[in-house]
This record gives C-alpha cells, structure tokens and sequence, in this order.
C-alpha cells in the first residue's frame, strides 16, 4: 500500500521520506543482522532480557509498529506469535523490509504511510511499538494520539526516543552532546536538523520529560514502565552522534511503556 507524495502531506513528514529515502542503502547491513538477532534496543542494543520490553508470548495478538525502517522490530514481534503490521513514511526502507520477510519467509504487511495518520480502523491492535521511528520523527502531540486511537483497551505502546537531556546538551550546530546545557529544556518540541554544518538529518521532536506525562496521561495512557538505557562500554563506537563515554554518565535515551486506559 502506498500513498505516494501527496499535496496535504504535513512537511516534516515529507522531509523525513527523503531523508531517509536518502539514508536506507546505509541502513540494509544493520537491518540483515537485526533480523537475525534476539531483540536488543536502542543505539547501545541493550539486550530485552535487561529491558524487558515484549511478552515473552504474543500468540493471538496483534501488533503494529510505528515508522518500522527495515522492519526488525517487526520482526521479533512476529518471532513471539503476533499478527504484525509495519508501517514506515521511507518507501526504500520498506523495500529492505519486504525482501527480509520474504528471505525469513515471515508474513508481515507492510504500509507506505505516515504514522501521524495510519490508514486502519480503531481499536485494531493488542501493541504498538515504535523504537526511534514515530517515537523520533513525528510529532507526538499527533502520533500518541493516533496510537492510543489504533489500541483496543488495556493496549499497550512501548516506545523508544531520543532523552531531552541529551538533546538540551547538543550543540546548535548539530555536534555530538557535550556536558553544558544548551537548549532550553521548558518547550523543547521541535528540531530541524536539515542545515546544520554537522551531521544535518531531518526533522525530529522532543519533550520534555514533564510534557511527556502530561501528553500520555491527557490522551488517555497510564505509564506503566519507564526506563534510561545506558551505553555499557564507554569506549564504544557510537552508532549515532552521542558518544558512548556521554551516555555511559547521563541518559542519551529513554523507553516508556503506557496502557491504555480502559473505558
């Protein structure tokens, strides 16, 4: 299913598919050896046995996860009995994911969409999950709604993004963070990455972590689980621009698992 490049698109969302439409051959190697993998998350792959993220049974349940990139996640949904459906705005990226379903002989459907506004009826999933994708390049005063829209009641969203404090400590020209404050952390939302001199990307959003609270608890989510997954190895390589020697002190991401209220 594909809605191309329509007229009305919101244009942060176009300029995240080209971004990444630009971005997915880098992507092709990291998503063949996630497929293979035990779930782990995050920039660092700290290992589910630690995070805890996933039943360890999803049989009869469905699921759908949220900018899905080369369908990894998907992936280990489905490993664990779920009926998954992954839906990402990067037709090049979906193009990985649909060889690799096909290479594992997994039956997953795949959507060419925008996750701020996915084209299914509400109520039609157990589990959304998101790591980075909706949780990084949507806005989430949109796609949390739109989650919370597609669960049926005591459904439940995990989801993996970007820590605030990481980003209130990034430098404005885009280098990686550093250990002042830089950013105004009351009404971070916002961040145009696409011109800066280091490292430009596309268009991300942030809260902060009072905002979060209040976004999930007003849309109807009780927070269940929270978590800051830490870089084990300081001397890591990072895999982005935060470096492992900063995120082995301070959070560089956090994961939140919320349920929707029912009723």
């Amino acid at each position: 299913m594909s809605d191309g490049v329509t007229p009305d698109l919101p244009e942060h969302v176009a300029a995240n598919r080209a971004h990444w439409d630009a971005e997915a051959p880098q992507w092709v190697a990291a998503g063949e050896r996630l497929w293979r993998s035990e779930p782990t998350w995050g920039q660092w792959e700290v290992p589910e046995s630690e995070l805890h993220l996933l039943p360890d049974s999803l049989a009869g349940a469905d699921a759908i996860e949220l900018g899905c990139g080369t369908g990894y996640v998907s992936a280990w949904l489905h490993r664990r009995g779920a009926r998954v459906t992954g839906i990402d705005a990067s037709e090049r990226q979906l193009a990985t994911a649909r060889r690799l379903a096909a290479e594992h002989g997994v039956d997953i459907t795949w959507l060419h969409g925008d996750a701020e506004r996915v084209p299914l009826p509400d109520g039609s999933f157990d589990l959304a999950v998101s790591e980075y994708g909706a949780a990084t390049w949507c806005d989430p005063y949109v796609w949390i709604p739109e989650a919370h829209r597609l669960l049926r009641p005591g459904g439940t969203l995990v989801f993996l993004a970007t820590h605030p404090l990481a980003i209130a400590c990034m430098p404005l020209d885009g280098s990686p963070a550093g250990t002042g404050l830089v950013r105004d952390w009351f009404g971070m939302h916002r961040l145009d990455w696409r011109h800066v001199p280091v490292d430009p990307g596309g268009v991300e959003f942030v809260l902060p972590t009072s905002a979060w609270f209040a976004l999930l608890r007003d849309v109807g989510f009780d927070v269940v689980g929270y978590a800051e997954p830490r870089a084990p190895d300081p001397d890591a390589d990072p895999p982005f621009a935060t470096p492992a020697a900063w995120s082995h002190r301070f959070p560089s991401e956090h994961v939140w698992t919320v349920r929707k209220v029912s009723g």
